[in-house]
């Protein structure tokens, strides 16, 4: 494969999302939309697999670079590459979006193939976001995402879906304006678009101080992180299965994946005077977010405000600038993503079959459908880290991290998050599956099918691989987060002093 595609891996995993669309818009039958979809996003799925394999990763630096002028006159290129930073966002989008076509098979059955070529759609721009190295080309796709998650939503929602689109386009579009006065300052500072030359650039405690507080609230919106979180449950409320997974799985990555591609290495001191403050921001959503998750009853909305609780730990673990705590944060985006998108995957499976998300509409789940239940569980515990599991490792880390930093008093906080994630999930899962059948529908219900398995074994294999093995995960991103990191470390050779802020003003 690498022989016959040569240097153009990266390109090809990108395009096929890109060309099914095209070969979709010839298509009129649902059913083949829905097999040319699953195809392309399993072709993509391959492509990535054989960058994974050529991965070294003993090498710093960005690999299966491909480069090509764009827009000359404005230094703009087509750019992307792979390092350990990004790569398991890569594998997290790929592996997610054939999920979400065999999720659809049946849930979906008005506009079919304008569904699918919108996952297609959401799938090439998470590609091109998670290895552009030209920020023009990173902004384009960032914005570019955004559109079929607001038509999924506003178009094969819930009843308030029209509500909850508008929330998610506006607050979108105000992170993405933020976005682009930040990438906009930094070509004036910087005259290029390019992500490694901008790092090399030196700019001035105040400049720093305004561009990173821009990137920020961009990144910040998206993640989404404490306070500009409120779009969130009402979105994943209303959006169909696939748009859940799609949402949590891997829109959500892009706020942190920001964060560490273009803040950490280009405003240095401004990380370092923000630092604490993010901290207690971290701590106080991943507290917020698990309070708010007690007091559901809708299962989703519940799913949603964990999710906020659980990118706390993200941004916690990024910074504290160890190489602990940023391992720990990338491990805990890819881990979301798959229990997360997994339980949003389980919840929709009852929903097609009962069309309630509420708790008080479930119970003795497990007499009508055992094997549902077994996996309910796995995911549920996975949720809130239980040992053995892939969230248990990420947090760990995170929390590691923190008390290597000197941080104890927010390391006890942040673990009365895991305790208040148990707290919730087991309640949950105790009502939804235990004791007796509260509605006749739910006493009636079948098991899932073989393609409703397909979707939840992948998932369950690697909340148990990464749990018990994350070595070799661990390995793929060490070397980047040390290049990353030890630059903020406290015992740098040269360390970065933080801004007077009394200077800014």
């Amino acid at each position: 494969m690498e022989y016959i595609f040569g240097k153009h891996l990266l390109s090809c995993m990108i395009a096929v999302p890109f060309l099914g669309i095209a070969l979709l818009a010839f298509v009129g039958s649902a059913l083949w939309a829905r097999r040319i979809a699953l195809g392309c996003a399993l072709l993509s799925l391959g492509f990535f697999l054989f960058v994974l394999f050529g991965f070294d990763s003993n090498k710093e630096g960005m690999q299966f670079v491909e480069e090509m002028a764009w827009m000359p006159t404005f230094h703009i290129k087509y750019s992307v590459g792979v390092d350990g930073i990004s790569i398991l966002l890569l594998l997290l989008t790929t592996l997610l979006t054939p999920l979400c076509v065999l999720c659809s098979w049946t849930a979906i059955t008005a506009h079919v193939r304008a569904f699918m070529m919108l996952i297609l759609l959401v799938e090439g721009a998470m590609l091109v976001v998670f290895t552009a190295m030209d920020l023009f080309l990173f902004f384009m796709m960032w914005e570019i995402t955004m559109i079929p998650m607001y038509f999924m939503i506003i178009l094969w929602g819930g009843p308030g879906r029209i509500a909850a689109g508008l929330k998610f386009i506006l607050y979108s579009l105000i992170g993405s304006l933020l976005l682009l006065v930040g990438i906009l300052a930094l070509y004036v500072q910087g005259g290029s678009f390019d992500i490694a030359t901008l790092a090399e650039q030196e700019y001035s405690p105040t400049s720093q101080f305004w561009m990173f507080l821009v990137f920020l609230l961009a990144f910040g919106i998206k993640l989404p992180m404490f306070p500009f979180h409120t779009w969130l449950p009402d979105a994943h409320g209303e959006a169909p299965t696939a748009g859940s997974v799609i949402l949590a799985g891997l829109l959500l990555k892009m706020g942190g994946y920001g964060l560490l591609r273009i803040c950490l290495p280009l405003f240095p001191n401004a990380v370092v005077t923000f630092a604490p403050f993010m901290l207690w921001i971290s701590v106080v959503g991943i507290l917020y977010g698990g309070f708010m998750a007690l007091a559901q009853e809708d299962i989703k909305k519940l799913i949603a405000y964990s999710s906020i609780s659980h990118m706390g730990f993200v941004t916690l673990g990024i910074f504290v600038f160890n190489q602990q705590g940023t391992q720990g944060a990338i491990l805990q985006m890819f881990n979301h993503g798959i229990v997360t998108g997994a339980m949003f995957l389980a919840v929709g499976q009852l929903y097609e079959r009962t069309h309630s998300r509420l708790i008080g509409d479930y119970g003795g789940l497990y007499q009508q459908t055992p094997r549902f239940v077994a996996f309910f569980c796995i995911f549920a515990v996975a949720s809130f880290g239980l040992p053995g599991t892939c969230s248990f490792i990420g947090e760990i880390l995170v929390l590691m991290g923190a008390a290597k930093a000197g941080h104890f008093h927010i390391v006890l906080l942040a673990m009365g998050g895991i305790v208040l994630a148990a707290s919730y999930i087991l309640w949950m899962f105790q009502r939804v599956v235990l004791g007796e059948p509260r509605t006749p529908v739910s006493s009636q219900l079948p098991d899932i099918t073989a393609r409703e398995l397909a979707t939840l074994v992948p998932l369950a294999l690697v909340v148990f691989a990464v749990g018990v093995y994350p070595g070799p995960l661990m390995e793929l991103i060490g070397n980047s987060v040390d290049t990353l990191v030890s630059p903020l470390a406290p015992d740098a050779r040269n360390p970065i002093v933080p801004i007077d802020l009394n200077s800014l003003f």
